[in-house]
């Protein structure tokens, strides 16, 4: 067992709905364009947000998940035959077979608390990657230059349905993501919080580098865009050598 927090019931019922504009387009065309006539495997699979998709779309997808309840929820969408998954943690679970795609989308590596971990991860992904294979992540670029000296919380949803911000733990490389969600229109709030560790592009390069993968992109964005010193995030894709 990782150092990852496990998804209950409540969470995975709702997640669908909270984070159904994460699904786009443009991530399902880089990941159905990467993969091509080859298997997929979705580390983190959750609900099958973009798995189910991308099985619609001809791409055969295999998917890891840590949290039984949101695997359930993928169960009301696809059946085992259609989309098969293993429930395990995505640093040390291993599936038959071999894939030209493995992927692990909206900054789920930083759920595996630790530096060790998440070279785990690289290293469990090489595993299940055919020579020329790729990795792909999509995760945030830390935002640590919004943090004036003595600040520790760093905003970065304000609206009327949603408060949210990151309190950072600087030397082990740690945030606490903390949501207020208003329910309904009665005004009362949800609060809820989770524990990730963050990386720089560089750091995971060198944890690609240990797994015996070479960088091969990173951009901004699913759409392409280029990455600059002021992209909040980025997708990036490793690939297995062949030979």
């Amino acid at each position: 067992m990782t150092s990852s927090e496990l998804w209950t019931r409540e969470t995975a019922d709702r997640y669908d709905a909270e984070e159904a504009e994460n699904s786009s387009p443009a991530a399902l065309d880089f990941l159905a364009r990467l993969a091509g006539n080859g298997r997929a495997l979705e580390f983190a699979i959750g609900t099958g947000r973009v798995g189910v998709p991308l099985r619609e779309r001809g791409v055969l997808v295999t998917g890891i998940e840590l949290s039984e309840p949101m695997a359930d929820v993928l169960r009301t969408k696809a059946d085992e035959e259609t989309l098969p998954v293993v429930i395990g943690d995505m640093a040390t679970t291993v599936v038959p077979g071999s894939f030209t795609l493995v992927y692990l989308v909206y900054n789920t590596i930083s759920n595996l608390l630790t530096q060790d971990e998440q070279v785990a991860c690289f290293e469990n992904a090489a595993r299940h990657l055919a020579p020329g294979g790729r990795f792909v992540i999509e995760l945030v670029v830390p935002p640590l230059r919004f943090l004036p000296p003595g600040q520790v919380a760093v905003p970065f949803d304000v609206s009327d349905r949603h408060l949210g911000f990151d309190t950072f733990e600087l030397v082990q490389q740690h945030l606490v993501s903390h949501h207020f969600t208003r329910d309904g229109e009665d005004g009362r709030y949800r609060r809820g919080a989770s524990r990730h560790r963050y990386a720089w592009p560089a750091e995971l390069d060198l944890m690609a580098r240990i797994a015996g993968l070479e960088q091969e992109q990173r951009v901004a964005d699913w759409d392409g865009s280029p990455f600059t010193d002021d992209s909040p995030r980025h997708i990036s894709v490793w690939r297995k050598p062949v030979g």
